[in-house]
C-alpha cells in the first residue's frame, strides 16, 4: 500500500488490518527529518516544525508548545521570527495537508507537483516505495464467507472496519456459497451504502450521517478456493 486506501481480512468474522493510511499526520516524523536534513527544499515560505495552531507576529518572544522530528509529543519554545513561516504540516485528520497541497505521503507520480503559486516542489517529501505485507493462505482454513475487502478512502472517511464487516455479513447471508454474483453485491453494497442517496442536505447515509464526496471504489476478494496459493 502507498497511500490512504485501505484493506482489511475478514476471516470467521475476526477483522485482520493489512493495510495503514499514509499520510501527513501518521508519517510526520519522515516529513520533518526530511525538512531538517535539507531546509533548502522548504525554500524560504514553510518550517519543518510543527505547532498546534498557526503562529502571529505578535507572539514572537512567547513560549508555544511544538513537535519536532525526534519528538513524539509536544514541549514549549520561545517563538522567533523564522517560525512564522508556513507549517510543513498542518492541519488534523482528514484536513491534514504537506505543504498546505496535498493529503497523502506516498504514492506514485505527482512529479511537477508545487505549492501554489510558488515554485517549491512536493515530490521529495512523498515517497514511492509501498508497504508490503503479506497473507499466507496455506497457514488457514478459510470459510466461504472469509474475504478481502479493498477500498479507496471514500469507503473509509465515512464507514469503519467494523461496519464494514458487518455489511459483508449482512449481504453474504442472503446468497448461496455457489452464487456467482455474491462477492460483487458485497462491493455494490459497500459502495452504495458509503455514498448514501441525496437528500435537501446532500448525500447522507441511512444514518443520517453525511456521505462520502469522495471516490469510492470497492474490491471484495474470496480467500476460499480450491486452489491454494499465497
Amino acid at each position: 500500500n502507498a497511500g490512504d486506501s485501505r484493506a482489511i481480512i475478514i476471516r470467521n468474522g475476526e477483522i485482520i488490518p493489512m493495510t495503514r493510511e499514509f499520510t501527513p499526520e501518521t508519517e510526520r516524523q519522515r516529513l520533518q527529518f526530511l525538512g531538517f536534513l535539507k531546509p533548502e527544499l522548504l525554500g524560504n515560505d514553510f518550517t519543518h516544525l510543527e505547532f498546534p495552531r498557526r503562529i502571529q507576529h505578535k507572539e514572537l518572544g512567547k513560549r508555544m508548545l511544538y513537535r519536532d522530528h525526534n519528538m513524539t509529543g509536544w514541549a514549549y519554545k520561545i517563538i522567533q521570527e523564522n517560525d512564522l513561516k508556513f507549517p510543513l504540516i498542518y492541519g488534523e485528520g482528514k484536513k491534514a495537508r504537506v505543504m498546505a497541497t496535498i493529503g497523502v505521503t506516498r504514492g506514485l507520480g505527482d512529479h511537477d507537483l508545487k505549492v501554489y503559486n510558488s515554485s517549491i516542489h512536493i515530490k521529495p517529501f512523498l515517497s514511492c516505495f509501498p508497504e508490503v505485507r503479506v497473507y499466507d493462505l496455506t497457514q488457514y482454513k478459510h470459510q466461504p464467507d472469509d474475504v478481502m475487502v479493498m477500498g479507496t478512502d471514500g469507503l473509509w472517511d465515512v464507514v469503519n472496519d467494523q461496519e464494514v464487516a458487518d455489511i459483508v455479513s449482512t449481504v453474504l447471508l442472503d446468497y448461496k456459497p455457489n452464487h456467482p454474483s455474491r462477492f460483487t453485491k458485497v462491493a455494490q453494497e459497500l459502495v452504495c451504502r458509503s455514498r448514501g442517496v441525496m437528500k435537501e442536505r446532500g448525500w447522507r447515509m441511512a444514518n443520517e450521517k453525511l456521505g462520502s464526496g469522495d471516490d469510492i471504489s470497492v474490491f471484495v476478494i474470496p480467500l476460499s478456493g480450491k486452489r491454494s496459493c499465497t
